[in-house]
Order: C-alpha cells, then structure tokens, then sequence
C-alpha cells in the first residue's frame, strides 16, 4: 500500500496538471522509492531477526533490535532528509529527468517525509515480528485514502501542482507513523519502545539480512529509470515522449502487481523466521507450500485484468486515445510472464527469512542482470519498443535458475538448522 502514493500522484496529476506533472513525479518518486527501499530492507532485515528471537523464546535480543533498529531508523531518516533536499535537483539533473524543475519541487517537499517514512517501517517491523499484520495495514490503508482526498484538494481544487501532491503525501506519511508510535506506545502492544540500549552488533546483523530485500527492489527502480534513459535514446523525437508516457503508465500497472506480490510474499517472512528460529522445519515447508499457491493464483488473475482491464487503468492517466492503446499494449507485454515471476519472489524472500543471504541475493541479481541485458540488447536490433519484452525475459530466466537452486539446497538448509542445538 505504500506504493499507492506514488501511484496516486501521477494518476490524480494525469487529471489536473497534465503530462508535465505526470513526468515529474515518476522521475522524482523513483528516487523517493529508493530510498523507501533502503529502510524496508533494513527493516525486513529486523523483523527476520526479532521473528528468530521470537520463535526462540529470547526476549533479551529481541527487545535489543527493537531498541537499535528504531534508533537507527530516526537517525538515518533525519540524515537523508536533509540530504535529499539539498541535492534534489542535482540528482535529477544526473538523471536526465524531463520537466525538471517540476521535479525538483516535488522531491524537495517529499524529502521532509523521509523521517516518517523510516520511522513507520521500523515501527511496523516490531508489530509484524509478534505477528500483528494488522495495525500496519489500517494504519497505511487509512492513510492511502487520505492521500487520494488530500491529492484532489491540493491539485485539484487549491492548484497547487506537483508540490500539493507532495504535500499530501508527506501529510499522510506523518499520520502513519503517529498512528503506529501511539499504538505501540498504548496498552496493548506485546512490543515497548525505548530510547536507549542501542547495539552496533545487532544493527550490523539487521543490515546484513535487510541488505538483500533493499537491493533488490533498489535495483528495480534502477531497472525503472534504465527503461526511461533506453527509450529517450531510441524512440527520438518522434516516439520518445510517447513511450515514456506509456512506460509510466505500465511501470504504475506492474508496481500495483509487484508490490502487493512483495508483501504475499515477504509478509510469510514473519512465519518462516518463527519457525526456522523455534526449528520447525515442517512448519517452514507448509507455509511455502501454500505462499507459492496464493502467489500463483494472484499473478493469474493479475495477468487476466492486465490483458481484460489495461485500457481501463491506462486511462486513469491519459484521455489520448493513441497512447492508451499503446500503454495497453506495454502493460500486456511487461505482464505475460508474471507466473513464474511469483515463484522467483517466494524463492528469494523465502531464503531471505531464514537468514539466506548467500542465495536469496545472487538469485535475486541474476534476475536482474538477464533484464539489463535484453533492455541493451533488444532496441539496438529491433527498436524502441522492443524494450518492454525485458521484463517478460527475466521474469522467465529468472524464475527457471531459482527453482534449480531451491530443490537443490532448501532442505539442506532446514535440516542443518533442526539439527542445531538449541543457543545457551
């Protein structure tokens, strides 16, 4: 759900200030999603480990990395949102962003979100590591709705342009993160906020097993802004706007399909890392078994509406007819191979939970050297367009070397760790 704030800027910017806006807030939200990026990996990096200290009964270590990760959290939050204002318009001129000053004005008043972006996702780490999915979920489910209403009033009706839907979004992420601070500073919560007792050594084994999640949805928005320079370059003048605009378009579908997937599949962490840390193994098994069967049926039914209903998402953002269609074909190209793409996501956050780094991170980054490859090679043959069968490549490479390794090594894994003695 975190994602929908970007993806309600374009869509509301589409109605109000146009392809300017559009173009402007997809540059500069790459940027904000790395960096959202960076704190869900380390967080994912914390929630394993507390999930570990919480199937093995030790409170000791898991109130340590409550304490350490929230700390590090604030601080790095604070540290980059400074940062991000300053160099906002130099990093977006490095990135050859249309509509730059634009750009600029969004970024900048995004970056006084960062504290509560990070802040929230350590917060909501802690709540998952216990099992409680549901307060992070309100919470962001609630606040996604006051970003679309804020969004309206802001462009809509106060004309505020870019800088109104940046607003509105660092509006709402300031009320998650106050929601979840007050929750867990409440009655209710089996986890306590402290600040003091931090650890360097806990952190440093957070941002080891947070290190694969980042770079890998880090990469993806490289992978983003990779498509965009590739099609600036060989569409030209004459397509060049066109397909950027359409590649906008299916970028926001596949967010919409990926970013969900990510959380079916990333949300099982919690479980896997319970029952690896209490060595459960065939708890550990069932779980994936059926994770890989919610994740099939979802990408079945997200390439069904991307192949019945893209027109109708496509013109969420445009009224130009010529560019829904070619959107329309972009989200159906991009999202043909979206099965074996929700395998390879299991596979990884799967090995990412039981503190796997050594194989979740190379899988994960093969995938993502095949996309590369193909993004270069395919419009130096065949044309610009031929970029977007990139993503259809990789999503079956990827998937194919992956499942090779699972069967190979997982039940070593959970063998080697049932055969563990119990820490002292």
């Amino acid at each position: 759900l975190q994602s929908a704030y970007s993806i309600t800027d374009l869509i509301v910017a589409g109605w109000f200030i146009g392809k300017d806006g559009i173009s402007a807030i997809n540059n500069a939200s790459q940027v904000m999603m790395i960096l959202t990026q960076i704190i869900m990996g380390i967080t994912t990096g914390g929630n394993i480990l507390m999930g570990q200290y919480f199937g093995s009964k030790d409170r000791s270590n898991r109130v340590k990395t409550n304490r350490t990760m929230f700390g590090f959290a604030l601080s790095a939050g604070a540290l980059l949102s400074v940062l991000l204002f300053l160099l906002s318009r130099p990093i977006l001129a490095a990135l050859r962003a249309p509509a730059l000053e634009e750009a600029t004005a969004y970024l900048q008043v995004c970056s006084a979100g960062l504290i509560a972006i990070f802040g929230y996702n350590a917060l909501a780490a802690m709540l998952r590591s216990v099992g409680n999915s549901k307060q992070p979920f309100y919470c962001v489910a609630v606040t996604a709705g006051c970003n679309i209403a804020l969004d309206c009033l802001f462009m809509g009706g106060f004309r505020w342009g870019v800088r109104g839907a940046a607003l509105a979004t660092v509006i709402s992420q300031v009320g998650s993160c106050a929601y979840v601070l007050a929750f867990l500073f409440g009655s209710k919560p089996h986890v306590r906020i402290t600040f003091s007792g931090y650890d360097v050594r806990v952190m440093r084994r957070v941002l080891l097993i947070g290190f694969t999640p980042f770079a890998i949805i880090a990469v993806d928005n490289v992978m983003i802004i990779a498509m965009n320079a590739v099609l600036k370059r060989y569409g030209g003048a004459a397509q060049g706007d066109m397909l950027l605009t359409c590649a906008t378009i299916a970028q926001s579908f596949m967010l919409v399909v990926t970013m969900p997937l990510g959380g079916i599949s990333s949300s099982t962490q919690t479980i896997l890392s319970f029952n690896y840390g209490a060595r459960r193994p065939d708890r550990v098994r069932e779980a994936q078994k059926r994770v890989f069967v919610l994740c099939a049926v979802y990408t079945g039914l997200m390439m069904l509406v991307a192949w019945t209903c893209g027109g109708v998402f496509a013109r969420l953002f445009t009224t130009d007819a010529g560019m829904a269609d070619q959107a329309v074909w972009a989200i159906r190209v991009c999202s043909l191979a979206l099965l074996p793409l929700g395998i390879q996501y299991e596979i990884v956050d799967g090995f990412t939970a039981l503190g796997q780094v050594r194989y979740s991170l190379p899988l994960s980054f093969w995938r993502k050297l095949v996309y590369f490859a193909a993004l270069f090679l395919l419009p130096a043959i065949w044309g610009a367009e031929s970029a977007f069968f990139a993503e259809p490549i990789s999503d079956v490479a990827g998937p194919l070397v992956s499942i090779m390794v699972y069967l190979s090594v997982m039940k070593k894994v959970l063998d080697k760790r049932k055969e563990r003695q119990p820490d002292a």
